[in-house]
Formats: C-alpha cells, sequence, structure tokens
C-alpha cells in the first residue's frame, strides 16, 4: 500500500476517533453502534487498512458524514479519466494538412470481381 494512502487511513482513524471523544462515547458504546469489536474500533481509529471500508462508513454515518462518500470517486473529480477524455478530444480535433497535389485519386469500384 502507498505510503500516502497509509498516512491518510491514520488521519482519517484519528479524526473518527477525535469526533467519538468530542460525543463523550466510550470506546464500548461506539463499538456496539457500529456493529465492531472494541479491539476493532481501535483499530479503526489508528487507520488499520485491513479494517473494512463497511466499519469506516458506519463511523462517518454516526458522524452524520457519510453522504460525503460517493463525492470521493464522484467522476467529475477523476483526473486521470478528465486528462484522457481531453487528450482524446485533442486528438479528434487535429486536421491532417491538405496534400499539395490535392486529394490522393480514388480507386475504382470493383465491378462485378476481377478474374
Amino acid at each position: 500500500m502507498p505510503p500516502a494512502v497509509l498516512a491518510q487511513l491514520r488521519a482519517l482513524g484519528e479524526n473518527l476517533a477525535i469526533a467519538r471523544k468530542r460525543r463523550r462515547e466510550s470506546v464500548k458504546s461506539w463499538a456496539q453502534r457500529i456493529g465492531v469489536s472494541e479491539p476493532t474500533l481501535a483499530r479503526m481509529e489508528k487507520g488499520d487498512p485491513s479494517v473494512s471500508m463497511g466499519v469506516y462508513a458506519t463511523a462517518l454515518w454516526l458522524m452524520g458524514r457519510s453522504p460525503a462518500l460517493p463525492e470521493c470517486a464522484a467522476p467529475e473529480h477523476d483526473r486521470g479519466a478528465l486528462e484522457d477524455a481531453v487528450r482524446a478530444a485533442r486528438a479528434r480535433s487535429v486536421r491532417r494538412r491538405p496534400s499539395l497535389y490535392g486529394a490522393a485519386p480514388k480507386p475504382p469500384a470493383d465491378e462485378g470481381g476481377t478474374p
């Protein structure tokens, strides 16, 4: 797993822990509300990548932040795909220069086949 992703998961876990503490929720009650064990909750709050996305999503739901989940992968924010689309559009829009001698003659249509 890329180090940047691990750092972002750690930050997410820390933010979820802060949210729980601000709500004055105990580890036991928060784990029950999420539907996980206390050790799993502790791993989530450390940003452990082996904790399922569903656990993270449920914690966000308890905070009222789950509507932000689809936005993470919204197509309009997919820079890689947008860059590919722009490159493809540019490639299609490039006009070919006309030949100095005009268009090449088209071969005659085959009428009835060749022997």
